[in-house]
């Protein structure tokens, strides 16, 4: 088929989903850059929740959202607009530089050129021409017209790149004519090229720590920057000197912006302030603001008056900026005005899948507590403001499910990674009366949690077009970004469950979907049970003249980890004690979950069985020749222990040994018959 042949010398993949509304109205976690439109009144948010929101940035208006721009899979951590406004790049952690149609918020081409997330970006407004950097120590060069020009079919670029940089890169700066870039990173150090040639001008010294923040003067001749070492600097460029060094701050600076004559610096960082400073004279400083959080971006209304602020939290804030004469008069003494605020909503903090490993408990940012179901991809229920730790005790269950999936709070939403590397996603096997399946779904049928997920998340997958039993009818909403990449690495692609029935999407589902998942939910290759193995011994209180002579041996099982203790009990009852048992009954001839094979392995192990379990129900009283009114069950007969506790019927084995055994050594059970 055709979406094998994608599949060769590719690293593992992986398949994640995230759990979240149809529409996301507010970002969910820190906003690492913006971009104003002063003409549209749009403001361009880069959140860390992997989404870019446009804003109306007009006072007073009741509802600032105006749209979503969704395609990356990570943090944002840069934008930039280009071409009058009418396109917008952005870089993400997801590694890839993305270019969109600003005015009706669509994504037009990704470039994966970078190798690592890409941190920043820089802008030559006359030149139409922007410069991308990131951890893999690159720069990029890019012609924003041939980018805008690419079409799915044209759509291979040249790009120059600037090489030299011996650490990761964490700023950029260009001035708009683009005779100079300059570039900042965990080497301390700047570094300075002409875009035109791509040859290195210099590198400058001073800084103690990761430069976090650039602005380059619009003639290109001086710089400044701010450092994780909690300084300003400013640079000659020509001078190829340090020229002032501005202590403001408590604390490392992430942000920077220069009034148009650059006479001035407005900064901010991880002590929360916002100050703006004369640099002549960077005594005359006044704090313009303080914030809730740590600043990680500035960016200046568009008559210069304000300022926009972004912190780690998902609120952004414009705040007044003092006039220039108010500097000299009025230094500490400024009174911060707040003219609009966009509100953010909270993000998940922290998580605990519950025991049935179907169910997962998160607390927000706000100490919020909700539930949710991995499985059908949905909020169950907003707890409330409730004791975290209290509601995971309240919901805990003696009750052992194999781990089959991760969680990713890394955009602040709860994003659900399923693979076949750390954790398997196959591994865990239900009854559907566990699964909370239909009623007509037989109860003690067994199902994968795994298999069900992917069913429901390719559903409209043209490949998909086996008619699917009921027991795998599950479904999730049509708006649950879909996400295949690489594990540790980077996005193949992303889309949205809905939209899987698309021609284009079909086809590009085709190369990307990984053999491991192609084999189980297109090729039906249901996966393996999970085996466990146990020792069956008599209990020391037991005589031995109870007891078959051929089983007083050490005995050595192999079971699937489903079976539950009353199906050892029937082994017991069975095979082991002198009970008697009907064989000549149809069911005892016909039933075929228990199958014994013997083979000599050492004076310890002497004798292995396998006990096979079908996912048919059959009624336990009827297979030992007793009606439901005619005879005991067998926990009636028999007794389990472990670790000298007894045993529940219903319990299963692999909870026998995760809360009862916990050893990794084959699991020990005794028995004794019931008087």
């Amino acid at each position: 088929m055709s979406h094998k042949t994608g599949q060769i010398g590719r690293k593992k993949t992986q398949v994640s989903f995230v759990i979240r509304d149809a529409e996301e109205r507010r970002h969910r976690a820190g906003i690492n850059a913006l971009q104003l439109d002063g003409n549209m009144c749009r403001l361009y948010s880069a959140g860390r929740d992997s989404i870019i929101r446009v804003w109306n940035s007009s006072p007073n208006v009741q509802e600032p959202y105006i749209t979503s721009m969704e395609h990356h899979t990570d943090w944002v951590n840069d934008i930039v607009l280009c071409g009058g406004g009418r396109n917008l790049i952005s870089a993400s952690s997801d590694t890839t530089v993305k270019v969109w149609n600003a005015h009706k918020g669509f994504c037009m081409s990704t470039l994966r050129t970078h190798k690592d997330y890409v941190q920043a970006l820089a802008y030559a407004k006359e030149k139409e021409q922007v410069a991308s950097a990131g951890l893999d120590k690159a720069i990029f060069l890019w012609d924003v017209n041939t980018l805008t020009a690419l079409t799915a079919s044209n759509n291979t670029v040249t790009t120059s790149s600037l090489s030299g940089n011996k650490e990761s890169i964490y700023s950029l700066a260009m001035n708009p004519s683009g005779t100079v870039i300059a570039s900042g990173s965990t080497e301390n150090v700047i570094r300075f090229w002409d875009p035109r040639t791509c040859l290195r001008l210099m590198k400058l010294k001073g800084h103690s720590d990761n430069i976090k923040a650039l602005v380059v003067s619009k003639d290109g001749n001086r710089c400044l920057s701010g450092s994780s070492d909690g300084t300003i600097k400013l640079w000659s460029i020509g001078e190829q000197r340090c020229m002032q060094t501005i202590h403001v701050h408590a604390g490392a600076v992430w942000a920077l912006l220069a009034n148009e004559s650059f006479s001035h610096v407005i900064s901010g960082g991880r002590d929360k302030r916002v100050y703006m400073t004369e640099l002549r004279n960077t005594d005359h400083k006044v704090l313009v603001c303080e914030e809730k959080n740590f600043i990680l971006n500035l960016c200046f209304s568009s008559d210069y008056q304000s300022v926009w602020v972004t912190t780690a939290d998902s609120d952004i804030r414009c705040w007044k900026l003092p006039r220039i004469s108010q500097i000299n008069q009025e230094c500490g003494k400024y009174s911060s005005n707040m003219l609009m605020t966009i509100k953010g909503a909270a993000a998940i903090r922290q998580y605990h899948i519950l025991n049935d490993k179907r169910h997962v408990l998160t607390k927000d940012s706000e100490s919020n507590v909700a539930l949710y179901d991995v499985l059908q991809a949905t909020k169950v229920e907003d707890l409330g403001h409730v004791d975290f730790e209290k509601e995971i005790s309240n919901r805990f269950k003696k009750v052992y499910v194999p781990n089959w999936f991760n969680v990713d709070l890394k955009i602040g939403m709860l994003s659900i990674n399923l693979g076949q590397d750390e954790v398997d996603c196959f591994a865990a096997w239900v009854s559907a009366r566990e699964a909370g399946l239909p009623s007509s779904v037989e109860p003690d049928k067994k199902v994968n949690y795994g298999n069900l997920l992917l069913q429901a998340l390719l559903e409209h997958w043209s490949s998909l077009n086996v008619e699917r039993e009921m027991y795998e009818q599950i479904s999730v909403p049509k708006h649950t970004p879909l996400i295949f990449s690489e594990v540790g690495g980077r996005t193949l692609y992303r889309l949205l469950v809905k939209d899987a029935s698309g021609e284009n999407e079909s086809s590009l589902l085709n190369d990307t979907v990984p053999q491991w998942v192609v084999e189980i939910v297109v090729n039906r290759d249901i996966p393996k049970f999970n085996k466990i193995s146990f020792y069956l011994l008599p209990h020391p209180s037991v005589s031995p003249h109870v007891l078959k002579q051929d089983k007083l041996k050490r005995d050595r099982l192999v079971a699937n980890d489903f079976i539950q203790c009353r199906k050892v009990a029937e082994h017991v009852i069975d095979k082991v004690l002198n009970a008697e048992v009907s064989s000549g009954s149809p069911q005892n001839q016909t039933d075929n979950r228990m199958v014994s094979s013997s083979s000599t392995n050492n004076s310890t192990i002497n004798q292995t069985t396998n006990l096979m379990v079908t996912s048919s129900s059959v009624n336990v009283a009827a297979n030992f020749g007793v009606g439901e009114g005619d005879g005991p069950l067998p926990e009636e007969k028999v007794e389990l222990l472990c670790n000298e506790q007894v045993l529940s019927p219903t319990m299963d084995l692999r909870t026998v040994r995760h809360f009862i055994w916990k050893s990794s050594a084959d699991l020990m059970i005794h028995y004794k018959p019931i008087k």
